[in-house]
């Protein structure tokens, strides 16, 4: 199957690597992957900060790169919710990565090996807007090796939400410092999800307490073989 990536900006400028182990993951299950190089910003960050009017063109954009592709994949959640909130003619063609893998390959082996003790944050967008239940869960307990442990409160929200972080700095932090005991909690020496944004606020955390766990997006595991 011919593929597109949405890579995202977000990833595009802070976590190459999870673009780079989406391409790993899908190439080894036989696709050919391509990535539009006009592609920019979908208008997510514009959108949920009341900018409707300057997200606008951005969605526009999108829709006018990615017109060629059948098929489009990307390894963010909010990012797919937020495009196709507002181009639902896209929903049968854009797909956050999981819910591609599950539902449209029939995939759950994906030829993973990553002998680590991991747990899973499931994101709100994730959950709430896409609505991918259990299919990260599912992915994950077919890794080799992988020793996956329950997150306690999974699905209570770990103060990210964006521009949220920076405009409700205190609440943010009441609400982070809330899943960063129960990820230590776990014992895990990897946090995972389907988002580098709340890993990236989950991470920083991590790293300033100098917990000794690491955060890696789901497709970084998904694309090992340790």
């Amino acid at each position: 199957m011919r593929l597109a990536l949405f890579v995202t900006c977000f990833n595009d400028t802070l976590f190459p690597a999870t673009g780079r182990a989406v391409v790993e993951l899908l190439e080894r299950l036989g696709h050919e992957v391509e990535f539009p190089f006009e592609q920019t910003c979908c208008g997510q960050m514009h959108g949920n900060s009341g900018y409707a009017a300057q997200a606008e063109p951005l969605l526009e954009r999108f829709g006018r790169v990615f017109a060629d592709h059948e098929v489009i994949v990307s390894p963010s959640a909010s990012c797919v919710a937020f495009v196709r909130d507002r181009r639902p003619e896209l929903s049968g063609r854009l797909f956050e990565l999981t819910e591609f893998l599950v539902d449209e390959l029939g995939v759950i082996d994906v030829g993973a090996s990553f002998p680590h003790r991991v747990t899973l944050h499931p994101t709100c967008h994730s959950l709430r807007l896409l609505g991918v239940g259990d299919r990260p869960r599912r992915l994950l307990e077919a890794v080799r090796g992988i020793e996956l442990v329950p997150l306690p409160a999974a699905e209570e929200c770990c103060g990210f939400g964006g521009t949220f972080a920076v405009k409700n700095a205190d609440t943010s932090m009441a609400m982070l410092s809330d899943k960063l005991r129960r990820v230590l909690d776990t014992g895990a020496e990897v946090c995972t999800a389907a988002d580098n944004s709340c890993l990236m606020h989950i991470g920083g955390a991590l790293s300033r307490q100098r917990a000794g766990v690491r955060t890696l997006h789901l497709a970084e595991i998904l694309a090992a073989q340790e």
